[in-house]
């Protein structure tokens, strides 16, 4: 097969799991900076009555991309047979990509060119995801996975953070934070470019290219891997609770909480979230590797973040909302490194498996075109954020109930 297809023996370096530690921190720091605040400081720029609305539309559109980018640049990436590798000329097409988008969102002049640009950026980021979660399984054992996973959450939650930190410090100048979130981005991926030992595909083990073949291999038939179906299906439901507690929480803090800077109330649940996630990420997935099991953490961890939503639902304070993020940062922590481990597990092919992390991901950026189209009229119209925390915790434990139909993994 190759060693781009071998299946991974060797512990990896520590300098090569910093580079994917960073990369991690560099995309979700240009993601949550505007999605936590920035789009939503530039919709009520436009038009404050219409805020929820316009937000709705910016990051639904931008999810909706995202749908196409991660399944398309996995493929691509698995195609690929440069002599930097399979992985490294996607993850800096698409950090290219997103640079350029962020920098175009600081000078958007409308809403309709503020829903272009963040397409772009969502289509950057997530081909530049998708290159590097396949690069895990590319060269990650899987009885190191779990740490793995969790170092490359810990780098996650360090973004999200940072990203939080940006908005913040910007102070309300959402342009100059648009700006910096690209230099950000651009300043992580470099290390990973240099540092990526990416393994060269062989032109004769890539296979021939035709459409339809390559658009059938986007279906990934769950009769015929089962495991990988009831694992696509969690994970998105775990993402739609999450996302529908994250998706207005700048409102949420502003309007039923009454904060009087809802801006920096964001940065402290999110510091508060970002601590405790970083510890029970490593914790979790050292622990998953040691017993050798990841089922039981995953329904403990998703139960812990439907938790959390009930927690905001029923008592929208301040003091209910430290609570409710140190919770949901002890449960998302050990979800985000275990699930991963238990997903590199039920891939169906060594040779397909950046098209099929890029179909997993969808399960991720799905959440993010429906979860606003379920908040915006539970929010205006169907009680408030009460119901909204509610059904996001419902859907959440539906994730949990619905992982141990996975049999291939303990």
């Amino acid at each position: 097969m190759g060693a781009a297809l071998a299946e991974p023996t060797a512990a990896v370096r520590k300098r090569w799991v910093t580079s994917v530690v960073l990369v991690n921190v560099g995309i979700n720091a240009a993601f949550f900076a505007p999605l936590q605040v920035l789009l939503g400081q530039q919709a009520a720029h436009f038009s404050e009555a219409d805020k929820e609305g316009i937000l709705a539309l910016v990051t639904g559109a931008g999810a909706a991309m995202s749908l196409v980018a991660n399944p398309l640049f996995g493929a691509f990436s698995d195609r690929t047979t440069s002599r930097f590798g399979r992985r490294v000329p996607w993850v800096f097409i698409g950090a290219l990509l997103a640079v350029l988008g962020l920098l175009g969102l600081a000078g958007a002049p409308g809403v309709a060119a503020m829903t272009a640009l963040w397409c772009v950026v969502q289509m950057g980021c997530n081909g530049a995801l998708a290159a590097t979660s396949a690069a895990i399984p590319d060269q990650v054992p899987v009885k190191q996975r779990g740490s793995i996973g969790g170092l490359a959450a810990m780098g996650t939650t360090a973004g999200i953070l940072l990203g939080a930190a940006i908005a913040a410090v910007v102070a309300g100048n959402y342009s100059l934070g648009f700006v910096v979130c690209a230099g950000v981005l651009l300043a992580a991926v470099v290390p990973y470019l240099f540092l990526s030992n990416d393994q060269v595909l062989n032109k004769q083990a890539r296979p021939r290219f035709g459409w339809g073949s390559f658009a059938k291999g986007f279906w990934v038939s769950p009769r015929s891997y089962p495991d990988f179906g009831w694992a696509w299906i969690t994970r998105f439901l775990v993402n739609v609770g999450n996302h529908l507690v994250t998706l207005y929480l700048l409102f949420f803090l502003k309007d039923a909480v009454g904060l009087q800077n809802p801006e920096m109330g964001v940065l402290m649940l999110t510091g508060l979230y970002a601590v405790l996630t970083l510890i029970t990420a490593v914790i979790g997935g050292k622990w998953s590797d040691h017993v050798g099991k990841r089922i039981p953490f995953v329904i403990a961890s998703s139960a812990t973040i439907a938790l959390a939503s009930l927690i905001l639902a029923f008592f929208p304070t301040w003091t209910g909302a430290l609570v409710g993020a140190a919770v949901l940062g002890v449960g998302y922590g050990v979800y985000l490194a275990v699930d991963f481990a238990l997903l590199t597990q039920v891939l169906p092919s060594a040779a397909s498996r950046g098209k099929d992390l890029g179909v997993i991901n969808v399960a991720s950026s799905l959440p993010q075109v429906i979860a606003p189209v379920i908040a915006w009229p539970l929010v205006a119209f169907l009680g408030g954020y009460v119901t909204l925390y509610v059904v996001a915790a419902v859907i959440g434990l539906l994730g949990a109930v619905f992982v141990v139909k996975i049999k291939g993994v303990k």
